[in-house]
């Protein structure tokens, strides 16, 4: 693809630029600047979509990108993701063990009494989607006594530190196959390219740090009738997961911090184990991500679950083909790819003008020539 030397384009670009900021700070006479406290935890599950779309978990430095890119979660992405590719890369932890997750929600829609019970914690699902008018005008003081009784209120409810896994109580019952380890090492999509056929841990990362628009999309065609994924979910949790690392001497794990993560496990239709004599068990698709992010660890694990099945007997439909998912799912990826077109392609398409006049030359020559016969 060619493109044409622009001369003069500096001092446009600087000024598009100071627009761009101008608008940024728009009604400051009615409004202070946004801090970073506030899109952290005032838009929350804004905070939480960047940082797993950006691939780092880092709920500041994910606000920060949602203020500079002015709310555009594609921008804030992208920002976030060019500065992780930046930091130096210390260690790689272990795989982690989200049984010890400390929960905030956890629900089943398989059973109605679950080990530890159900938890709805916070969620729009059982709410009206009204419009609030009272939020419009907020009173400053109003906003802060919720604060403190909110926080009044959570000190006195006493939650066990771990709940136990809904998948582990079938599994024990041989309702799930059994736990085999692959004996491969993670993928690192940030490191190395995705070459065909992947892993199943390469098509999880890309999922992981996916756009969720986009996996939802594909995900719904699936249940729509494109596959045949129509799970229940045996258990979708919201917590904190104590990041375990090494210790540098003993090298005995030790928690480091604590990571706020949406996971969920969906069961789908049994199947017959590979074995002939073997007892068919229930499929199982798993998603994970950074952040509270319900909508998208949902899509992951149906998509898992397809991916799974197509990697198996060959792909039926596009949502069981992991070329056809695991290269457009990635909202960096795709944006770049479709506001390239905006960069200037004036030789490319001034070939195209060339060559319509050229054919539009030649059939009126033949129809001048025929209408003279």
């Amino acid at each position: 693809m060619g493109y044409v030397a622009i001369k003069g384009g500096g001092q446009a670009i600087s000024g598009a630029a100071d627009v761009l900021e101008g608008l940024r700070a728009a009604g400051a006479a009615e409004s202070a600047p946004l801090s970073l406290s506030a899109i952290e935890h005032q838009l929350r599950l804004l905070t939480s979509r960047i940082m797993s779309e950006g691939g780092l978990y880092h709920p500041q430095l994910a606000a920060l990108a949602i203020k500079q890119s002015q709310g555009d979660t594609l921008e804030a992405a992208f920002a976030l993701r060019a500065y992780r590719s930046t930091r130096p890369r210390l260690m790689d932890t272990p795989a982690q063990d989200t049984a010890g997750m400390r929960v905030i929600r956890r629900i089943s829609s398989a059973f109605k009494d679950i080990p530890g019970g159900q938890m709805l914690g916070p969620t729009y699902d059982y709410a009206l989607r009204l419009m609030r008018f009272e939020l419009a005008n907020e009173d400053p003081e109003h906003f802060r006594a919720l604060a403190a009784r909110f926080m009044e209120s959570d000190a006195d409810v006493e939650l066990p530190d771990t709940f136990p896994k809904v998948v582990a109580a079938l599994r024990a019952e041989g309702l799930l196959p059994k736990l085999t380890p692959s004996g491969e090492d993670a993928f690192d999509i940030t490191r190395e390219p995705l070459i065909f056929p992947v892993s199943r841990s390469a098509a999880l990362a890309t999922m992981a740090r996916a756009e969720t628009g986009s996996l939802l999309a594909i995900a719904y065609s699936n249940m729509r009738g494109y596959g045949d994924v129509h799970p229940t979910v045996a258990e979708l949790r919201v917590g904190y997961l104590p990041v375990m690392l090494p210790h540098p001497v003993t090298g005995e794990l030790i928690e480091a911090g604590e990571v706020l993560m949406t996971e969920c496990e969906v069961i789908a239709m049994y199947e017959q184990e590979d074995q002939p004599d073997q007892p068919p068990v229930f499929t199982l698709g798993y998603g994970a991500c950074f952040g509270h992010n319900e909508t998208k660890a949902i899509s992951m694990a149906i998509l898992d679950r397809s991916l799974q099945k197509g990697m198996r007997d060959g792909p039926e439909n596009p949502s069981e083909d992991p070329e056809f998912v695991l290269l457009h799912v990635d909202g960096v990826d795709s944006m770049g790819f479709a506001n390239h077109y905006k960069m200037p392609h004036y030789v490319t398409f001034q070939s195209d003008l060339d060559r319509l006049r050229t054919t539009q030359d030649k059939v009126a020559s033949r129809k001048g020539a025929a209408d003279h016969e």
